[in-house]
């Protein structure tokens, strides 16, 4: 008798059980772009952000002045995207269990909070959270072995606009 896919079954059922994923709730008040800076708005060299990532008709800018910071947290990155000129992602990277405890908290205070029905709660090795506007979308990634982890802020409104007849790999 073939075992083949029988193990093979049990193999991606264990996959998709470390890497499961939280069901995305409702942003209770969309922000329509990043802590006062609205999706869309030009971006530029200058004060405020330094231009640190150019490919295209994407470029990447970082805040001048000191640490970087989500709400009063402290973060290893805090990046700022471009498109075509428009505003349209904020990417922020951080290191720690405690730093995730207190971004997990402050996302849920500031954008609702998250589905804790049984079932619905993020286990395993890599955890993805994440909260739907109309305008903004959300997404945390945590992977719990290197105690890292990432968030994008993203306009859903350009991001459509610029996969309009192009691939899905664009944005």
């Amino acid at each position: 008798m073939n075992r083949f896919p029988l193990r093979l079954t049990a193999l991606l059922f264990g996959l998709l059980l470390q890497t499961a994923l939280a069901l995305a709730v409702p942003i209770l008040n969309d922000p329509n772009g990043f802590e006062g800076l609205p999706w869309e708005s030009a971006l530029t060299e200058g004060d405020q952000f330094a231009k640190v990532e150019e490919a295209g008709r994407l470029l990447s800018y970082e805040p001048k002045a000191g640490q970087p910071m989500l709400g009063t947290i402290p973060v290893e990155i805090l990046r700022f995207t471009t498109f075509d000129g428009k505003f349209g992602r904020v990417l922020v990277r951080y290191q720690g269990k405690d730093t995730h405890e207190q971004i997990l908290a402050y996302l849920q205070t500031k954008y609702g909070p998250l589905d804790r029905t049984p079932g619905q709660i993020s286990v395993g090795p890599i955890r993805v959270y994440a909260w739907h506007g109309f305008d903004t979308e959300i997404t945390l990634r945590y992977e719990s072995r290197i105690e890292r982890g990432i968030i994008f802020f993203e306009s859903r409104i350009l991001r459509e606009k610029l996969s309009e007849g192009n691939s899905g790999t664009v944005f």
